[in-house]
C-alpha cells in the first residue's frame, strides 16, 4: 500500500492574483483556457532564469525513497501541475538539471511533450508561435562526469544536449562514444563543485537563450539563488503532508546553502492560481 493519491481531473486554473509585468505570451486556445494569461519579462542583457518545483505543505520536494523520488509523488500526479510544467518547458530555450535529478528518471527527455503527451500538439504550436524551432537545449550538470551517454537524452537525437562538467569529468565522458547532438563543456570548478554562473555561461556559449528553466535539483537551485541568478520561482503547493523522520533524508526546496538569518532571501508574490486544492505560486527574486 502506498500514500499515492492521483488527481486526474484537468480544469482551468482560477487566477487569484495575476502578473501584470512583461509581455503576454501567445498561448494556444486550449492552454490559454486552462492556464489563463502568461506574461514574461522583455528580453535583456542576460537570460531570464526561472525554476519550477512542486512542494508538500511541509516543504518536501522529494521523498527520496526508491521508486518515489519524483515530483509526481509530491503533486499527487496533478494534471494541472504537469500542464504548467509543459508550458514552462515549451517557452524555454534551455532546461538545466543536475545529475541527481537526471538519475531519478534516466529515460526522460526534458521537453513539454514528455511531461504531458496529451498536449503535445498544443506545446509545439506554442513554441512555433514564439519563433522557437525544435526542442529546448537539455543541459545536465555533473561534476564527476558519471553519465551514460547511451541514454535517450543523449543518444536519441530528439533533443540538443549539453553536459556541463569539470575537466576531469570531461575526460571521463570522452572515453564513451559522444553522439553528434551532444556538446560537452568543461568549466572552471573547485574540485567537483560547479558554480551556477559557470553553468549559465556554458549554456550561453552553446545557444542564444532568452529564457532558461532550472528544474533542479535543490542544490543547483540553491547555487542559482545564492549567486543572484534566479529571477523567478514557479512553485506548486500540493495539499500533502509528507512528514519527516529523525534523522531524515527527505529533500527540501533548497539544499546545501543557508541564507537566513544572516542573508535571508525574500521573494515577491507575482502570480497566484488555484486548481482545486493545489496552489500555483510565482515568486520574483529579481
Amino acid at each position: 500500500m502506498t500514500a499515492r493519491r492521483v488527481f486526474p481531473r484537468l480544469a482551468p486554473l482560477e487566477a487569484l492574483l495575476e502578473a501584470k509585468d512583461g509581455r503576454p505570451l501567445p498561448l494556444p486556445p486550449r492552454l490559454k483556457r486552462l492556464y489563463g494569461a502568461l506574461r514574461m519579462p522583455q528580453p535583456r542583457a542576460r537570460p531570464h532564469v526561472v525554476s519550477n518545483f512542486a512542494t508538500t505543505l511541509d516543504g518536501v520536494v522529494s521523498l527520496n525513497v526508491e521508486k518515489h523520488k519524483s515530483g509526481g509523488d509530491i503533486s499527487g500526479w496533478s494534471a494541472e501541475d504537469r500542464m504548467v510544467m509543459g508550458i514552462l518547458r515549451a517557452c524555454a530555450d534551455a532546461i538545466v538539471v543536475g545529475s541527481r535529478t537526471f538519475e531519478v528518471d534516466r529515460r526522460h527527455l526534458w521537453t513539454a511533450e514528455d511531461i504531458f503527451p496529451r498536449f503535445a500538439q498544443d506545446y509545439r504550436a506554442f513554441r512555433a508561435a514564439l519563433g522557437k524551432g525544435g526542442q529546448p537545449l537539455n543541459a545536465v550538470v555533473t561534476g564527476s562526469g558519471n553519465l551514460d551517454l547511451s541514454l535517450p537524452l543523449f543518444a536519441s537525437g530528439k533533443v540538443p544536449a549539453l553536459v556541463v562538467t569539470t575537466a576531469a569529468g570531461e575526460r571521463k565522458l570522452r572515453r564513451q562514444r559522444v553522439p553528434g547532438t551532444v556538446v560537452i563543456r568543461a568549466v572552471r570548478s573547485k574540485g567537483k563543485k560547479i558554480t551556477a554562473r559557470s553553468v549559465l555561461a556554458a549554456v550561453r556559449r552553446t545557444i542564444s537563450a532568452k529564457l532558461i528553466l532550472v528544474e533542479g535539483g535543490p542544490r543547483l537551485v540553491a547555487d542559482f539563488l545564492g549567486e543572484g541568478l534566479l529571477d523567478e520561482l514557479f512553485l506548486t503547493l500540493s495539499p500533502q503532508i509528507a512528514g519527516r523522520g529523525i534523522p531524515d533524508q527527505r529533500v527540501s526546496l533548497v539544499m546545501g546553502r543557508t541564507f537566513a538569518p544572516q542573508r535571508p532571501l525574500w521573494g515577491t508574490l507575482a502570480d497566484l492560481r488555484r486548481g482545486e486544492s493545489h496552489l500555483f505560486l510565482r515568486y520574483s527574486f529579481a
